[in-house]
């Protein structure tokens, strides 16, 4: 195998990735593309290029790329001094640019996309179980889901008009691990944690390890296809919470997003609608088409989000002065209820 050119290598996957990739003497080189450098292992070379422009066309040429591996997919507006439009820019945007390049450049033969489980939705007329051909039963609310419905979208014209090059379309659940510093495992490293009143929804996760192995993989060996990406079996979120060794507090649904002011005070930022959708009415994905074609099977939610707590325990992360703000917190809410519920009462 010729090069490979990696996007999104100033993250934690697309840096790992990467290296993993530059130390397979399968792989002649490795060339990681992003707006900043890799803050650790990274590419054997790395070009800094604004996905968003054709710049990236000059890259891919200039590399003669045999593959491209697209992981430059912002999950949250965290870190965009353009916020949510900073973040659809470089995901939508970005990866038609990309999809663009890699139709422009006649050396590319395999194209490997990011995707997520999100372009399922979350609703309350989905399946018990979705699978790679089930489509949304509504339309997600949350800014992630709908860019990864674009990007999907890109890369369904994608295969029409290069039928010759091997498109792989990995829709990832979300990741849970060590090195894992996301919205929603900070939901899960709160002393408080938010949950829906008479909701128990049921979640997957997948381990960043086991993520990484697919994308290697899916370099190395041919794929072509869409393919779920999780841990097998469930967690119910009660569960997540009790093994977290956190406190469940429920409110009704309407409440959730204006709870994650509490979260912020206490570390988590606040939760997208994705995640809110999420937490009401779960989703769970079949991966046998991943397990029979890869040979390979992640391992069990239950285990991913057992290893991600072993790194992640309350004392160590949360520390007591917070856990005392948690505390004070939730009775200075308790008060204020009391107080709202008083003064109606006195008023009838």
């Amino acid at each position: 195998m010729a090069t490979v050119v990696v996007t999104g290598v100033g993250r934690y996957l697309g840096a790992h990735v990467a290296a993993r990739l530059a130390n397979d003497p399968r792989i002649d080189r490795v060339v990681g593309v992003d707006a900043v450098p890799p803050g650790g292992p990274g590419p054997s070379e790395f070009v800094r290029a604004d996905l968003r422009t054709a710049e990236i066309t000059r890259v891919i040429a200039d590399a003669r790329a045999d593959t491209v591996v697209h992981l430059a997919i912002a999950t949250s507006p965290e870190g965009h001094s353009g916020g949510r439009a900073g973040m659809k820019e470089q995901n939508v945007i970005g990866t038609m640019q990309v999809l663009a390049a890699c139709q422009q450049v006649p050396t590319v033969r395999k194209v490997v996309v990011r995707s997520s489980t999100a372009a399922y939705g979350a609703s309350f007329r989905d399946p018990a179980v979705f699978t790679e051909d089930t489509e949304p039963r509504e339309v997600p609310r949350g800014g992630f889901a709908k860019d990864i419905l674009d990007i999907e979208g890109y890369v369904r014209g994608f295969r029409r008009r290069r039928p010759s090059v091997q498109a792989t379309v990995l829709r990832f659940a979300p990741f849970v691990g060590s090195p894992v510093d996301t919205a929603l495992t900070r939901y899960f490293l709160q002393p408080v944690v938010p949950t829906v009143l008479g909701r128990d929804p049921r979640l997957q996760f997948v381990h960043i390890d086991d993520a990484q192995e697919v994308l290697h993989r899916s370099v190395v060996e041919d794929h072509p296809g869409t393919f779920n990406v999780a841990g097998p079996g469930v967690i119910m979120l009660s569960q997540a919470v009790r093994r977290a060794g956190r406190v469940a507090v429920p409110v009704v649904e309407f409440g959730l997003s204006g709870t994650a002011a509490l979260a912020k005070s206490l570390g988590a930022r606040g939760l997208s609608l994705d995640q809110v959708d999420l937490f009401v009415h779960g989703r769970v994905v079949d991966t046998t088409r991943l397990t029979k074609e890869y040979g390979y099977t992640p391992r069990s939610t239950p285990e991913a989000f057992c290893d991600f707590l072993r790194v992640h325990r309350l004392g160590a992360v949360l520390g007591r002065d917070r856990i005392a703000a948690a505390e004070q917190a939730l009775l200075d809410g308790i008060r204020r209820v009391r107080s709202t519920v008083g003064g109606r009462d006195g008023a009838r």
